[in-house]
């Protein structure tokens, strides 16, 4: 999957369900991670912007999908940028050590989907993207790192009728 010549960049959210509240010293070492991995993702090519709450520095106070349920959503130039961040930074510390402080989620916990560029999605299109891929399974609309669509196909699929009903709503690349 690689970007495509239209202005798109691919918007991606992760939810976690917290083991213990986040002042819990059981979870001290994920937020420990927090600040530099947050710092590592600011600084890494390809970066465009995450959700941030009140508090300006991550998004762990925000809690729109639970109360024991974090959030974390970045916006990245390319696939392989959001890639090589998640698997080849030192935020691959978090996901080795996500049993820890996270529950195992039956259902999809990431989704990715292409956004225009400029276009910061709002936490409630992230979220029925998130169902949209729970409910459908991969599609242009919402889909996954391994399940993967271009920002073409995506585009593409705004103008048939059933990736309409899916993506209704939503703004995709143009």
């Amino acid at each position: 999957m690689t970007a495509s010549p239209r202005a798109a960049h691919l918007a991606q959210l992760n939810v976690s369900t917290l083991l213990h509240p986040l002042d819990d010293p059981r979870i001290a070492p994920f937020v420990a991670l927090l600040d530099p991995v947050n710092a590592d993702a600011d600084g890494a090519p390809g970066f465009v912007w995450r959700l941030v709450g009140d508090g300006g520095a991550d998004a762990t106070d925000l809690r729109p999908a639970g109360e024991n349920v974090i959030v974390n959503m970045s916006v990245w130039e390319t696939p392989e940028a959001l890639w090589d961040f998640t698997y080849r930074s030192g935020h691959l510390e978090v996901v080795r050590q996500r049993r820890d402080w996270f529950d195992r989620h039956v259902e999809a916990h990431l989704v990715l989907w292409w956004v225009p560029a400029g276009h910061v999605p709002t936490v409630e299109e992230a979220l029925e993207r998130l169902a949209d891929l729970r409910a459908n399974g991969p599609s242009p609309c919402a889909f996954t790192f391994t399940s993967s669509y271009s920002a073409d196909e995506a585009a593409a699929a705004t103008y048939s009728d059933e990736a309409a009903a899916t993506c209704a709503g939503a703004p995709l690349p143009e």
